[in-house]
């Protein structure tokens, strides 16, 4: 994970995720990628073992540290935040080393490399509003004649950075595209604009081995900002899983699962999928408030599962 000094405690999903561990009697080692090794082709770390408490100011304690082989370890939960560089590759080649030598590694690590947050939507062309993967400023100007209002984002980014909105004959069209594709040397992923977005929000459902959490949170954007993103501003509002909704993570389900995804966050606006979020999903803690149930309690009841039918 990125360094728990760092996170924001209250709404820290991989937090969340360690207190549940550690209510089940489980020791919780935190790494960084400084921490990662490849030595000799074994997977190595230097992990700070750990006591949490769910408290705001005080939210950890480091109780010992040490340099072990990774396969001493049962499971390895990969929660560093994007972007989405050649860093966090190689990274998953470490883990892929520790899965090799008898880890659970979730999100598994070939997996992470595979699926691109913002791109992988396109394997379900069937869930999702027209789009487009281009670099070509010519190519988006066109899609922008065909649907007048259109999203523009980069893909190894997170929070709704850098994402604009354009509107046909918007004089800022240009300067927007050079910027974001770095003067067409950068994919970018083109969607058309859903007005939905605006009263309905940016709706987040987590998936868990592939079946979906039955409630979900919705990121209204807030006045002035069309971003559906949390950390932009935007407030959460709860919402029961609709059978659109419902369907769509039927569609994507078994392909999750098929890739050792095992938890997932997919973004839904309207009716229409519009990213996989596989790398740190979040929203457990706003879920979790907002129903009174416990996400984190949901995921590692499957992760004992796998694991306990892994030892046997």
């Amino acid at each position: 994970m990125d360094p728990i000094a760092s996170i924001q405690p209250k709404k820290d999903t991989t937090l969340a995720f360690m207190l549940e561990a550690q209510s089940r009697g489980w020791q919780i080692a935190q790494m960084t990628l400084n921490d990662l090794y490849l030595n000799n082709g074994q997977a190595e770390g230097y992990l700070r073992y750990l006591l949490l408490t769910n408290d705001s100011e005080h939210w950890f304690e480091i109780e010992r540290e040490v340099y072990e082989p990774l396969h001493t370890l049962d499971i390895i939960l990969m929660r560093k935040d994007p972007p989405f560089d050649m860093e966090y590759v190689m990274a998953t080649y470490v883990l892929e080393r520790a899965e090799y030598q008898g880890v659970l590694v979730v999100n598994k690590p070939r997996s992470l490399r595979d699926v691109n947050e913002k791109v992988f939507t396109s394997w379900f062309p069937q869930c999702c509003a027209p789009a487009l993967l281009t670099r070509s400023k010519n190519a988006v100007k066109k899609f922008l004649e065909s649907h007048q209002k259109i999203v523009v984002k980069p893909t190894d980014k997170m929070g709704g950075q850098s994402v604009f909105i354009i509107e046909k004959g918007d004089p800022n069209t240009n300067v927007i595209l050079e910027e974001v594709t770095h003067f067409e040397s950068k994919f970018i992923q083109v969607q058309a604009y859903i007005p939905e977005i605006e009263q309905g929000g940016d709706k987040r459902i987590l998936l868990i081995d592939g079946s979906p959490v039955q409630q979900g949170v919705a990121r209204i954007p807030s006045g002035g900002d069309h971003r559906g993103n949390l950390v932009a501003g935007a407030h959460a509002k709860g919402f029961e899983l609709s059978e659109r909704d419902r369907w769509i993570c039927s569609e994507i389900g078994p392909v999750l699962k098929e890739k050792g995804l095992l938890f997932v966050g997919i973004d839904i606006i309207g009716d229409y999928l519009t990213e996989i979020n596989v790398t740190s999903p979040t929203g457990v803690r706003e879920i979790d408030a907002l129903f009174d149930i416990s996400v984190s309690s949901m995921f590692f009841d499957t992760l004992f599962k796998l694991l306990d039918g892994r030892n046997r």
